[in-house]
């Protein structure tokens, strides 16, 4: 193997296939390296792309800029981080359906990009690559990072075009679970309000936008306990971070959001339950515990649930009286 003395970079060209970072940058310098010796300088982060340290299988796309890095001037970086793990609730040969832990993010982006759901998915499935959109092989609709549940996703081509078809036509049928702060006036509600971008801060989604998409949310109490209350909620729509930010806005900001449902500053909580279970939630208390879709195969009606998760039945058993956790994913909307 030809050992690097200096610095040196390269664009990968456009006429190669989104694939493995080992294999493509094995096409690429086949006459100086092979691919076990690539994988080698990869895991030694020796060897970046758009200046993010990567794995072997992570997916690298033409027209990204490969970094190499002599021994002694390699730069340190913190090591990959395996992706959490999750559940594999149903598979076939056309789709996936799992159980997303909070933390894990579904797709690479600019701030995640790599050990993705996605990135953990096609290590073992490489036939996902080329299944949709580069980058988010086999993805037909995503979870926030620190949202859990049910999510499915695409193995086969027509397997995408008909889940795709389906959520955008909003046919799919899907119902969380948030816990929220404040107290319903109402048993039910529907939030209909157009969502874009916030007119200041363009990371933000806001119901006051120039730009407003529709968007509806029903919602449903199950439970309450002080200034708090366990939603049912059924999105029609699904608008980014739709839920969120239309609960805040009637509000009733979903229980730990760090975007939507923060409190004023210095502002303590008086409610016990509130004040005990800030200290038990570290993201928004937001759970996908129901989806249901048509299977692009078979044509049949397929519903799959998921159970709540560990830190929200931590936080709803503070609350007086039981709640039946097991059977809170197959609620229903009568």
């Amino acid at each position: 193997m030809t050992e690097l003395t200096s610095q040196s970079a390269f664009v990968i060209p456009e006429n190669l296939s989104p694939d493995r970072a080992d294999k493509v940058l094995a096409e690429c310098l086949s006459d100086r390296f092979t691919r076990s010796a690539l994988a080698k300088l990869i895991r030694q982060g020796r060897i970046l792309v758009g200046g993010r340290r990567i794995r072997p299988s992570t997916v690298i796309n033409p027209g990204d800029r490969v970094e190499f890095f002599p021994v002694q001037t390699a730069p340190r970086l913190e090591p990959a981080h395996e992706p959490p793990e999750f559940r594999i609730i149903f598979e076939d040969a056309d789709l996936v359906v799992l159980d997303k832990p909070a933390g894990l993010v579904v797709h690479p982006g600019a701030g995640r990009p790599s050990e993705t759901l996605m990135d953990a998915l096609i290590r073992t499935r490489p036939e996902m690559i080329g299944v949709g959109e580069a980058g988010r092989w086999g993805v037909v609709h995503r979870l926030d990072k620190d949202t859990s549940g049910v999510m499915v996703v695409a193995k086969t081509p027509e397997s995408h075009q008909s889940l795709s078809r389906q959520f955008r036509e909003h046919s799919v049928r899907r119902m969380y679970l948030a816990i929220v702060r404040g107290n319903p006036g109402d048993d039910d509600g529907t939030v209909t309000a157009g969502l874009g971008r916030h007119v200041k801060d363009r990371k933000r989604i806001s119901v006051s936008t120039t730009r407003a998409r529709h968007a509806v949310t029903r919602w449903k109490v199950l439970h309450r306990f002080g200034s708090a209350a366990l939603l049912q909620v059924f999105p029609e729509t699904g608008r980014t971070h739709q839920i969120r930010v239309h609960l805040a806005s009637v509000g009733l900001p979903v229980l730990g959001d760090p975007v939507y449902g923060k409190t004023r500053k210095r502002a303590p909580f008086q409610d016990p339950f509130l004040k005990e279970a800030t200290g038990i939630i570290k993201r928004q208390a937001l759970h996908a515990a129901l989806l249901g879709f048509v299977h692009p195969r078979s044509g049949e009606m397929k519903e799959f649930s998921s159970s709540v998760p560990d830190d929200m039945a931590a936080v709803l058993a503070l609350a007086d009286g039981e709640i039946g956790l097991t059977s809170l994913a197959l609620g229903n909307e009568d």
